[in-house]
């Protein structure tokens, strides 16, 4: 028990120093060696250990770092890891990625032609500088988080005042075909389901939903670094509620003005489609001027509707 301990630790410090990019690839490479030695010996305890630390190393890739040295360290400890893990879920989970290291490499060995134009009208902005990078893919959460936003908006408005609902009864059955296929081990929809959910909410039928936030405020969203002291006040399991992965010193993490933080490589594809904070909804400006209006019109009216409810309790009426 006493050596498990010590391997426990070791991992711990080994985490801490992948965060940092001039000790990233040996810390790797530490991990990969400890992984073969110890694991097929290990308790169930230091192997999810392990697995805790390998699933760091694919989050710090994929939200931080590009260089190919990087991701080929990281692949080769996926696929070691692969070939060692028994359960189905963490085998799944280095399957993917896996793939997704192979996909990067190939990316970076051979990268699509293109006019310097079209690389200038690629840039988006990312932590409040415009890039010349390509915009990446919306990640499987959002695709699932809008999925389920334009579902809930259809059954919304199909909703009669006498609460029985005028969806179509081959779309209630389809829907109800889908939910049970929802993993109870993974938050993460069935890429069948959302496939088959798409289909039934083509581009252009959805809802209709606010606009994302300004580009202008989204530039302004203070980034601060984690310190020992930020993480000693916010507590040992704080993590960033996008990608749910512990914080360390040293991470990056972009502030919304409701004080919520999230890795700035996990807030901007949400801000690109969303105006407001993931946890509590707290909204941005938008470049929308007439949804913009809309909100400052709809304030009016709720201040008007209280001043009317304070009125009348204290037994004010206006006489017209």
């Amino acid at each position: 028990m006493e050596g498990e301990n010590e391997l426990m630790n070791k991992l711990q410090d080994l985490q801490k120093q992948l965060g940092k990019k001039q000790l990233f690839e040996e810390a790797v490479l530490s991990i990969s060696s400890m992984l073969h030695q110890f694991y097929l010996s290990a308790s169930p305890s230091l192997r999810k250990s392990f697995f805790t630390v390998i699933s760091r190393v694919a989050t710090i890739l994929k939200t931080r770092y590009t260089s190919p040295g990087f991701w080929n360290a990281g692949l080769r400890l996926f696929l070691e890891a692969e070939q060692l893990v028994s359960e189905s879920s963490e085998k799944k989970l280095l399957q993917t990625c896996i793939a997704r290291a192979r996909e990067q490499l190939n990316e970076i060995d051979n990268p699509p032609e293109e006019s310097a134009q079209n690389r200038r009208n690629q840039g988006y902005l990312f932590e409040g500088h415009l890039t010349v990078d390509q915009e990446p893919p919306q990640p499987q959460w959002m695709v699932q988080s809008n999925l389920m936003t334009a579902l809930a908006a259809s059954m919304t408005q199909a909703e009669t005042s006498d609460g029985h609902n005028n969806l179509p009864q081959d779309l209630m059955d389809r829907i109800q075909e889908l939910i049970p296929s929802i993993s109870d081990e993974s938050n993460n929809l069935p890429q069948e389901m959302i496939d088959r959910l798409v289909a039934m909410f083509p581009e252009g039928n959805s809802a209709p939903r606010a606009p994302p936030a300004s580009k202008e405020v989204v530039a302004k969203l203070p980034v601060i670094t984690i310190t020992h002291e930020i993480l000693a006040k916010l507590g040992p399991d704080v993590e960033c509620a996008i990608c749910k992965e512990n914080l360390l010193v040293d991470d990056n993490m972009q502030e919304m003005p409701c004080k919520h933080t999230f890795h700035p490589p996990c807030l901007k594809p949400w801000l690109d489609e969303h105006n407001s904070c993931p946890i509590c909804r707290h909204e941005l400006r938008t470049d929308d001027h007439e949804y913009e209006s809309r909100k400052e019109r709809e304030k009016e009216a709720e201040e008007e509707r209280k001043g009317a409810a304070n009125a009348v309790r204290e037994g004010e009426y206006m006489y017209v």
